[in-house]
């Protein structure tokens, strides 16, 4: 699994369209091996990833939990920390 695709699922505040897209792009980069279509591929490239975000939405939306949503910022501070004590950068 690429290490660029988070989690989108149960976040206060929700995971945004933004959100989304950067994950379906990211899907699609990649799966395809390329980080920017080259012309005549680029009408698929772009359909590929209004597919997949638009999947995503619809995953996201009818999954159910009972569990309490994660802080976002909390979560963000975390993976901050990781970083600095994994490569020495604060």
């Amino acid at each position: 699994m690429c290490r660029n695709i988070r989690r989108l699922y149960n976040y206060d505040p929700p995971s945004t369209v933004d959100d989304i897209e950067a994950a379906a792009l990211q899907y699609v980069r990649k799966v395809s091996g390329f980080r920017k279509p080259a012309a005549v591929n680029k009408a698929a490239f772009d359909r590929a990833v209004a597919d997949i975000a638009s999947a995503t939405a619809a995953l996201l939306n009818g999954l159910q939990t009972s569990a309490p949503p994660r802080d976002r910022a909390a979560e963000i501070a975390k993976a901050r920390e990781r970083n600095a004590n994994r490569f020495g950068v604060s």
